[in-house]
């Protein structure tokens, strides 16, 4: 009976400890063998797999590199217009925070036009009109998934919404043209407005003696042929008093005036017109600070000419610099008591211009 029961509690030891046994030993067998190491070394760690791994990664770097380059070739006309847009925010944002710069320097005590380049001036001159141009786009594409929706809105109408940042070059060139045909019709209805007053000074005007010289000034113009800067200074006493001051301009003739300039016709005209007189004497003392008409570059020669009434398409950069010569010399005689005299200047120097001639009557 007892030995019974012995055998009984040894066969119940035995299998209790035995399979526990077994499995840590099998355990330890496939975790730590050293036939298993060097197999995982042989697959992971050879000079090939390296080899392998450096091969697929240059590969996948070259390929995001030359990705752009892919995307291009088969969305051409996508890319280039993202390109343009993505180009024209960068300079947007460099040309509106030098902008403010700008003003913060003539605010601030000492600031004047005097310490400015003639660049900086064409810049405060354009930049608030560019920025309430595009300023609703810019807001709008902020907004989620709008600028997938806005980007091809804008470039459908690049004309109505967008400024120059966001154009391409022949974009450019073809919208100033536009623009510039746009401020050229006002021209003639300046200069009948001029032709009316002409008997007012003959028989009413405080410079009487002045009239046959200006009375002579406009019968060139009507003959399609551009008096010198020496003919219409002799007549600069008209543009101090009645009838030619800014204060006794008629309201369709500051209406015209104002289109000529490239100026909206809403509010403050006249003063708006009169701080235009400034900018562009101020534009025109830079030029000259800095060298002269010659010494500028061939692009910004052409910008002055548009800017003060001469179309620069197909005219030589000799003419170019003769006629705005010609400018500044009149510009230089200007005070704040004949500003008048200097919105004038693009009829009384450009009414005749052949190149400003052929986009008002082009040839049929």
């Amino acid at each position: 009976m007892a030995l019974s029961l012995v055998v009984r509690t040894c066969r119940f030891s035995f299998c209790r400890f035995a399979p526990s046994k077994a499995l840590t030993s099998y355990r330890s067998y496939g975790n730590n063998t050293p036939a298993r190491d060097a197999h995982r070394k042989s697959v992971y760690k050879t000079e090939e797999a390296k080899r392998i791994r450096f091969y697929i990664l240059n590969r996948f770097i070259e390929y995001l590199k030359n990705y752009d380059k892919i995307l291009e070739k088969n969305f051409p006309t996508t890319i280039k217009t993202y390109r343009t847009f993505t180009d024209g925010i960068k300079t947007f944002s460099l040309e509106t925070i030098e902008y403010f710069k700008i003003v913060m320097m003539l605010n601030s005590s000492g600031g004047s036009y005097a310490k400015l380049l003639r660049r900086e001036i064409e810049l405060y001159h354009q930049m608030p009109k560019d920025m309430m141009k595009v300023a609703p786009v810019i807001i709008f594409s902020a907004l989620p998934f709008a600028f997938y929706v806005l980007l091809p809105l804008v470039y459908t109408l690049p004309k109505q919404l967008l400024t120059a940042h966001f154009w391409t070059p022949d974009q450019q060139n073809k919208f100033q043209i536009e623009y510039f045909r746009d401020r050229l019709v006002h021209n003639k209805p300046v200069f009948r407005h001029l032709q009316s007053q002409l008997n007012y000074i003959k028989h009413y005007g405080k410079n009487k003696t002045q009239f046959e010289k200006w009375a002579n000034i406009l019968g060139l113009l009507g003959s399609g042929i551009q008096p010198t800067a020496d003919d219409i200074l002799a007549c600069k006493d008209l543009f101090m008093d009645e009838p030619y001051h800014l204060l006794y301009l008629s309201r369709n003739h500051v209406f015209h005036l104002l289109r000529v300039h490239n100026l909206h016709a809403g509010w403050f005209r006249r003063t708006r017109l009169a701080d235009r007189a400034q900018v562009l004497i101020e534009m025109d003392k830079a030029i000259l600070r800095e060298g002269g008409v010659h010494n500028l570059p061939l692009n910004a020669l052409s910008k002055a000419c548009y800017i003060r009434g001469l179309n620069p398409t197909d005219i030589s950069s000799d003419y170019q610099v003769k006629w705005l010569t010609q400018w500044i010399k009149v510009s230089s005689q200007v005070d704040k008591d004949n500003l008048s005299l200097l919105l004038h200047c693009p009829i009384l120097l450009g009414y005749n211009e052949p190149s400003n001639w052929v986009l008002v009557y082009p040839k049929k």
